[in-house]
């Protein structure tokens, strides 16, 4: 069956920004003029298609990515070929970051929605920086253009300075604030207006007005020199004082944007249905197509050799399970196919599990409305139903195997005890927690051996809130919760060796394994490592492994508190061991025995996760608030200007930060917002320490009874 839409007219774009940028109305209106919906929906009153989960249309905000396939004809010529476009509408809350993490990850370019009033806020770096990590291409869109305070040039200094992007406006606005009507197309240099804003309210393309022709001739200088610093023979044209065609300036632009060294911005108001068709003959104009960019990178298995997957219908099925949702029909599986054609009926095995599946029925997703399709082709998103995959798993072709890079997952920084209100749903909570980790890989869920105690850890209150909510929703189990509690993670400061011998004589063969290692810090963030020594085969090859094991399986222990310990580097260097009584099992032992006596002699810390915390205040509240970040053993960064706002920027303990918005709201008559992100992790102070080390009643080990 042959391709409908050619490969060069795919375009796989994802929109990002921060909470209440107005990614969710920008889609909605996408839908609407690609006429996939006949109905704008609103996140207010709960009638998006991508908002399709039930707390998604309570609480406004989105909480998973959806995926819709829409279709386009550049600014609605006759003749303009259809594009498809695939697209990815993301959260902007800090605690569903996975979500975006995992759909850049399969993402060929994004859109960038700003708040026209606020500028690059909090969220809009972390989201920048994760696009960066990927390499995605990106557009940037400063959108509520007609809200009072609203700023377009404000905010392309804000790009420019906060996030080191070289910003180059396409378009500038004509008005602003309630007087916003449109905007200077800068390419073509034609005024681009609306008579009304309602919904499909047609646009008249015209001549600029007076009074703007001078500052749109500066902005389209400054567009033609950004075109120069990603087309060499651009610039040279330019230099000499050449004249463009608009094909000329749009070539440039798309490479430069391809090349992640130019970022367009656009200017419009989603809500008031001003500047979509522009921003959607813009993704068409600049962003990339699956050839577009690099081709995927995997892995040989068995060996550490990399090989790449171009886009291509007839070559070797790789594709990437970016996305699990367990829903009434069963489990739906979100893939990207980077090469080859994903058939129904056809084999293809998952490189994780090592299992061979048959692909059932796939789907193409319109948020929550499928359509049957036969087979899915390289550059495609689409879903398959019953296949049995996690988050990150690669599919390949059974004959030709590959191993695509999976996605970084930011730690969990809260964690929340929690049990079924009933002993009858003991199972069924069990079960449900290990869907929900599977959709989610920022979800971890512990059960304590000892206690019998579940735990769940997550990126914030809001996210393990959801995780209760759905269970009780999506799965019957009602749950008593605890507090929410800090995920704190040890380490240790100074290098020590120290000995670990296990042995054990109970008549017959014995148990003995006896090994010297080495335990240094790394530095924070680098994760764990161990390495081996050995000289002379003192410990036998064959027990390296178990000796890592055991390492490993010290680190979930704790030093102090048993919290699990990170950035911790183990040699092993030497030891000794029996002909008869020495095993693996010793040897992991032995392990331990030298983690637990060394790691409590090297100066152990406990570490805390610190929060990025920015708080947009009154002024005649901002020493207020200065000073209760201060008591809550926080570090005041620096202070702002946004729209005759303050803004406060800090770094807070997170330990700190339980109950803080009804503080906030006491402290500045509900008039001051607050946002926060992970930052990174600090040791606590060790008065804190003690508190803690005395909560979790220290750590106790029993290697006896192991």
């Amino acid at each position: 069956m042959a391709r409908e839409i050619p490969l060069e007219r795919v375009r796989n774009i994802g929109i990002i920004a921060h909470i209440d940028a107005g990614k969710t109305t920008t889609t909605e209106r996408i839908l609407y003029y690609t006429g996939l919906s006949h109905k704008i929906g609103e996140v207010h009153d709960g009638g998006a298609v991508t908002d399709y989960m039930e707390q998604e249309q309570e609480r406004g905000i989105t909480i998973t990515s959806a995926a819709v396939t829409c279709q386009w004809k550049r600014r609605e010529e006759a003749s303009s070929p259809v594009h498809q476009i695939n697209i990815i509408d993301t959260p902007g809350h800090v605690d569903f970051t996975i979500e975006v993490e995992r759909s850049l990850r399969v993402l060929d370019g994004a859109i960038t929605v700003f708040d026209g009033v606020a500028g690059v806020e909090p969220q809009s770096e972390t989201v920048w920086r994760q696009a960066d990590r990927y390499g995605v291409p990106r557009m940037c869109f400063v959108n509520k253009m007609d809200r009072m305070g609203a700023n377009f040039f404000r905010c392309m200094d804000m790009i420019r300075d906060r996030l080191k992007a070289n910003a180059v406006a396409i378009t500038i606005p004509i008005g602003s604030e309630a007087d916003y009507a449109g905007m200077v197309d800068l390419i073509r240099m034609k005024a681009i207006t609306w008579q009304s804003d309602e919904v499909g309210a047609k646009y008249t393309v015209n001549d600029i007005p007076a009074d703007l022709q001078e500052q749109a001739a500066e902005y389209r200088e400054k567009m033609l020199e950004g075109c120069s610093d990603a087309d060499d023979d651009f610039a040279e044209k330019y230099l000499e004082g050449g004249e463009f065609s608009e094909e000329e300036v749009i070539a440039a632009l798309r490479k430069g944007c391809l090349a992640s060294k130019v970022v367009p911005v656009f200017c419009g108001t989603a809500f008031k249905n001003k500047g979509v068709q522009f921003l959607l003959d813009s993704v068409i104009d600049f962003m990339p197509g699956p050839r577009d960019v690099e081709a995927i990178q995997g892995t040989i298995p068995g060996t550490e050799n990399k090989e790449s997957r171009e886009a291509n219908d007839e070559g070797p099925i790789a594709a990437l399970a970016f996305k699990i949702i367990n829903d009434k029909f069963g489990q739906l599986t979100f893939v990207r196919t980077y090469s080859g054609t994903l058939k129904k009926g056809a084999s293809i095995k998952n490189m994780r599990s090592g299992k061979k599946m048959r692909i059932g029925r796939i789907v193409k997703m319109h948020a929550d409305k499928r359509e049957d399709v036969e087979e899915v082709r390289a550059g495609d998103i689409a879903a398959c139903i019953g296949l049995d995959c996690s988050t990150g798993d690669t599919l390949c072709d059974p004959g030709n195997e590959i191993v695509l890079e999976s996605m970084d997952v930011p730690p969990a920084v809260v964690t929340l005890a929690i049990e079924p209100k009933s002993k009858g749903d003991q199972e069924k909570l069990g079960l449900a927690l290990g869907k929900l980790s599977r959709e989610d890989p920022s979800l971890r869920v512990r059960t304590d051996e000892e206690t019998n105690q579940t735990t769940i850890a997550g990126m914030g209150e809001l996210h393990l809130d959801i995780i209760v909510d759905r269970l009780k929703r999506e799965y019957n189990v009602e749950t008593n919760v605890g507090k929410p509690q800090v995920a704190y993670r040890e380490t240790i400061t100074s290098n020590i060796e120290q000995e670990g011998k296990y042995k054990k004589q109970t008549g017959g063969k014995g148990k003995f394994g006896h090994v010297w290692m080495r335990f240094e810090p790394s530095e924070p963030g680098s994760g764990v490592e161990f390495e081996t020594s050995i000289v002379g085969g003192s410990v036998p090859k064959e027990f390296f492994n178990a000796v890592e094991k055991g390492f490993k399986e010290a680190l979930t222990r704790g030093i102090q508190a048993g919290y699990p310990v990170v950035d911790v580097k183990a040699t092993l260097y030497d030891g000794s061991y029996h002909d008869v009584d020495s095993d693996e099992i010793s040897f992991k032992m032995a392990s331990i025995m030298a983690f637990r006596d060394g790691a409590r002699r090297a100066s152990p810390k406990i570490l805390e996760p610190m929060m990025k915390v920015e708080v947009i205040t009154p002024e005649e509240s901002m020493g207020d608030v200065i000073g209760d970040v201060n008591s809550r053993r926080g570090q005041v960064a620096g202070m702002d200007e946004r729209a005759g706002m303050k803004v406060v920027n800090a770094t807070v303990p997170l330990a700190s930060m339980f109950g803080y918005a009804n503080d906030l709201r006491s402290r500045t008559q509900g008039r001051a917002t607050y946002t926060m992100e992970f930052s990174h992790y600090d040791p606590v102070p060790q008065s804190v320490a003690n508190d803690i080390i005395e909560a979790s009643g220290g750590v106790k080990y029993d290697v006896d009874d192991e």
